[in-house]
């Protein structure tokens, strides 16, 4: 991973505001090369207005943005940059090569075609008309169209929606590519576990504050929860109503369940089911820590303050 201390885009105690709404409350985030950052929280919790000031597409009420060193919205910092949003309006008539022309002239030192189609999983789709592919195969030349300019800083917004198993998968692939040339990644995504797959750092939002940034190990680590998993003749509904039990569910032959007290709850199947076997214990996973965090922000303020 190539990374560079000096940070390519940076806010500094931003804020937005939206009528009597505040989208954006004090925000600071700093974003490197050669790493990829997920942006997380739950819907409204900021992270669209936080991705536009930083395109250039809204300007903050108070605060900094800044793009390499300059306003978002000059030129010479949105040349540098690439993004795949969550829609995206093309033109159904041309192909997935005119596409790719179109957008590579824009840009000072672009990507070959050939290039750009290979890292994208595309190459059989240049001579198609872009209305004809499926959502699918459109995200992965949209994810074309975002890195044939050799972005140094990259957003991808919900960029696997849509796409199958092995398509997702090769995407992952590319993005790893893109950040070992020392492109920095800025990742949105409702799939918890494609950011704990690939975000070297991860920043949780609620009501348009920072609540959690760090590693992955270090928002697991803020959460009591574990998961257990063992094979079982006891069923979800039998171990639900648990005190200890946060969530069960069902896996197949398998028992699924995350707790805060994983010593008490394995005794208990243990007690319950003395054929119990393959029991697994793991700290939680990017998505336990993310609805434990995000729970007591999004309480309403008199609960927060009741507990």
């Amino acid at each position: 991973m190539i990374t560079n201390a000096l940070p390519v885009a940076r806010l500094s105690a931003v804020v937005k505001h939206y009528g009597a709404h505040t989208a954006v409350d004090g925000l600071d985030l700093m974003l490197h090369r050669g790493e990829i950052f997920a942006l997380l929280g739950p819907n409204g919790a900021g992270k669209s207005t936080t991705i536009a000031m930083l395109l250039g597409l809204v300007r903050p009420d108070a605060g900094r943005v800044e793009l390499f060193g300059e306003d978002p919205q000059h030129i010479v910092a949105r040349r540098r940059i690439g993004m795949m949003l969550q829609t995206a309006a093309l033109p159904a008539t041309l192909r997935v090569g005119e596409l790719l022309r179109l957008t590579a002239s824009y840009y000072p030192a672009p990507r070959s075609q050939q290039e750009s189609a290979e890292l994208a999983g595309v190459t059989d789709l240049l001579r198609r008309p872009y209305g004809a592919l499926s959502g699918g195969q459109q995200r992965r030349v949209q994810f074309a169209l975002a890195l044939c300019g050799r972005p140094e800083l990259l957003f991808l917004d919900e960029p696997t929606v849509g796409m199958d198993l092995e398509a997702r998968e090769k995407l992952w692939v590319a993005i790893r590519h893109l950040v070992a040339e020392g492109c920095g990644v800025v990742l949105t995504t409702h799939y918890l576990e494609e950011a704990e797959a690939l975000a070297n750092r991860v920043c949780v939002m609620s009501r348009g504050r920072v609540i959690s940034e760090g590693s992955v190990d270090d928002l697991r680590a803020r959460v009591a929860l574990k998961r257990v998993r063992c094979v079982t003749r006891l069923r979800a509904a039998d171990v639900a109503s648990w005190p200890e039990v946060v969530e069960a569910r069902d896996e197949g032959d398998r028992l699924w369940l995350s707790t805060g007290s994983a010593e008490t709850v394995v005794r208990r199947l243990l007690a319950a089911d003395a054929q119990l076997e393959q029991l697994e214990v793991q700290r939680a996973g990017l998505a336990e820590a993310f609805t434990e965090l995000t729970r007591a922000a999004e309480a309403p303020t008199e609960t927060r303050e009741a507990a």
